[in-house]
């Protein structure tokens, strides 16, 4: 009987540790969605998150196929063509118009939210690991470590974050996955910074005191005491950060740095179709509008994630 009671006491505490995580975790979303700014952007981030996974199957055509190619009528730049809205039956219906390649842009709009939020999931996720490993370091381990690692990173972050990003596509050379690293790299002092700041404020907690003096390894303390205990400053932060990145990475890429022909990249699509701006001005308003409810999903996201993950708002 005296064995077994540590065992009935373990299995009840791991039953309540269990629920109490359960319990915020359904806190938490509740609180999410009490946000009017998070509900929406959810809405449009899931819409976007359809549009991409279903591209093949909205888009009548190939993202890259001219209609010229197909044997079909048109011209470059020509305007929407939509039925329902009195254009012409006999003629091939192009909901966005044609752009200067004479390509549906509807089509490249839609294969385009598919490149634009893997570039803010892949640039961010790149950043976070990174800034995660530095920031827990420099806050964890302090003294000369925590010098040395934030001094490199206030140098990052001494210079204007889209001209670095330029500097390093330069050396590395155009393209996506190079403009792709620069902004993950420009970006990394930014979480590394806030991973920091929530390091030094929970390793001083007395769980953590705790830990420490039942002899638990600095490893350990780290990786299962801390680290998810410092995670959601980090997670408010990557949401904001993707609307960033893929604003950012369209403005390399407007400026010939980041995709390259024929990649269907809403920030390429600009900049290959800005001297049509007057004459075909829907080559340039469409991809903007994506370009615009992305980050502003992402935007409101991540303001809504600050405000449900409050603690004075959670009392």
């Amino acid at each position: 009987m005296s064995h077994a009671e540590p065992s009935m006491d373990a299995t009840v505490d791991i039953l309540a540790e269990k629920a109490g995580s359960s319990s915020l975790r359904r806190d938490t979303i509740r609180n999410v969605l009490r946000q009017r700014s998070a509900v929406v952007g959810l809405t449009i981030m899931s819409i976007l998150f359809l549009v991409a996974v279903f591209a093949p199957l909205i888009a009548p055509y190939e993202p890259n196929t001219s209609m010229l190619d197909l044997g079909e009528p048109g011209s470059r730049g020509d305007p929407p063509c939509i039925h329902l809205f009195g254009c012409p039956e006999d003629e091939p219906q192009h909901l966005m118009g044609l752009d200067s390649n004479i390509r549906d842009e509807f089509s490249r709009v839609v294969h385009g939210s598919r490149v634009s939020l893997q570039i803010g999931f892949l640039t961010v996720s790149f950043a976070i690991v990174v800034g995660t490993i530095i920031g827990a370091i420099a806050g964890y381990a302090g003294g000369a470590s925590d010098n040395v690692l934030m001094r490199m990173m206030d140098v990052v972050l001494s210079f204007p974050s889209l001209i670095l990003a330029i500097a390093i596509v330069t050396v590395l050379g155009t393209g996506l996955t190079n403009a792709m690293l620069a902004i993950g790299i420009v970006s990394i002092p930014i979480y590394a910074r806030v991973m920091r700041a929530s390091v030094l404020s929970v390793r001083e907690t007395d769980f953590v005191t705790a830990s420490r003096a039942l002899g638990e390894s600095s490893r350990g303390i780290l990786t299962r005491r801390i680290l998810p205990n410092s995670l959601t400053p980090l997670i408010v932060q990557g949401t904001l950060g993707i609307g960033g990145a893929i604003l950012e990475v369209a403005a390399l890429s407007f400026v010939g740095l980041g995709a390259q022909p024929p990649t269907a990249e809403w920030g390429f699509m600009i900049a290959s179709d800005r001297n049509l701006f007057f004459s075909a001005p829907h080559l340039i308003i469409f991809p903007g509008i994506a370009i615009t409810l992305s980050v502003l999903a992402f935007n409101l996201i991540g303001d809504g994630l600050r405000d449900a993950l409050d603690p004075r708002l959670n009392r």
